[in-house]
């Protein structure tokens, strides 16, 4: 799915952490046409490295996501490389001196480009994966009237400490090569972002996955071309201060981190009045499915489905059909209901 129409909405983007990032870029597609009384919107944020064009797999005629029957919202998150980021942002928030941004961040500003651009007050759907489900849950917390409908697809509402010790190895990657210069270099840091996809390759899928020789169904013959082919030419392409941006935002996911909740992750969670479905993948190695039972607990109408397959978090990057179809009949149900 590639057709849409890309805009942009330029605001200064107010922060948590501090000074106001000035005439910030909320880079955003849409697919479809809104209907007459805007009652047919979906967002469907981002996720970690991804842009709107990673999402186009689940948006196209006869899916869930249908742009004959709905309006997709697709939000690039800032650092992520298209929106505001430390590669596109003019001096001096530019490369290192990018400034920290939020998940709260994020959602307040899309937030400002919903209801004052587009219009809208109310979604079908508000459905993302891995850093867009982070954003998704954000908004049907501090927003419950908009979010009648909610998919999180691997993805929790707080960063756990066994998944900032993976986020703080990417960090430590980038940081460990002399090329980085704390983000003011001259010359992209190759070592350390080879480093991260080795790191990466380690999470990404599961243990069952590898003993399955799972890369053969990507197109690599063997894991030698499989970790060279896909993650080394992956992260040689990656910006190193955009991959800190990002890491920085994940490692503070937390819905209930503002003045509205305090850092009651059970009275935020509970403020969340969306039909809701968390869909962990069982082999996931970020966001385990125990972590969405815990969220669960504290939902007002809540239901966990896994997805139950060996492709860990990838199950919802749309590598693997069977996945992909799996979740695209959940979401139709959702919508359904």
């Amino acid at each position: 799915m590639s057709k849409g129409e890309i805009s942009e909405f330029v605001a200064d983007l107010e922060r948590q952490g501090g000074e106001p990032l000035p005439d910030a870029r909320l880079v955003y597609k849409t697919y479809g046409a809104l209907n007459e009384d805007h009652s047919n919107a979906i967002l469907f944020p981002t996720r970690f490295g991804g842009t709107h064009e990673q999402n186009e797999f689940m948006i196209g005629q006869g899916h869930a996501l249908d742009p004959e029957r709905y309006f997709i919202i697709v939000p690039n998150m800032f650092g992520n490389g298209v929106s505001s980021s430390p590669t596109n942002a003019p001096a001096p928030y530019g490369g290192g001196g990018f400034p920290d941004i939020t998940i709260y961040d994020n959602v307040r500003q899309q937030y400002r480009l919903v209801t004052d651009v587009l219009g809208i007050e109310r979604f079908a759907m508000a459905v993302g994966w891995s850093m867009g489900a982070q954003q998704a849950f954000q908004w049907a917390s501090l927003y419950p009237d908009t979010v009648p409908r909610l998919a999180c697809l691997c993805g929790t509402a707080k960063t756990t400490d066994h998944n900032r010790v993976f986020l703080e190895s990417l960090r430590a990657a980038i940081e460990a090569d002399s090329l980085y210069q704390g983000g003011h270099y001259n010359a992209p840091p190759l070592g350390g972002l080879r480093a991260v996809g080795r790191i990466y390759a380690g999470w990404a899928y599961s243990q069952d996955w590898y003993r399955a020789k799972g890369y053969r169904a990507l197109g690599y013959e063997t894991f030698d071309d499989y970790i060279t082919g896909y993650w080394d030419a992956l992260y040689k392409e990656r910006d190193a201060n955009n991959i800190m941006a990002m890491t920085w935002t994940w490692i503070h996911n937390d819905i209930s981190a503002n003045d509205r909740f305090g850092g009651d992750l059970g009275a935020a969670l509970g403020a969340i009045t969306a039909k809701t479905v968390l869909m962990p993948c069982m082999t996931d190695l970020y966001f385990r499915t125990a972590d969405s039972e815990d969220e669960l607990q504290h939902l007002q109408s809540g239901r966990l489905l896994e997805i139950p397959s060996i492709w860990g978090h990838m199950s919802a990057a749309g590598q693997n059909e069977p996945d992909t179809q799996f979740i695209d009949q959940v979401l139709k149900d959702l919508l359904a209901s």
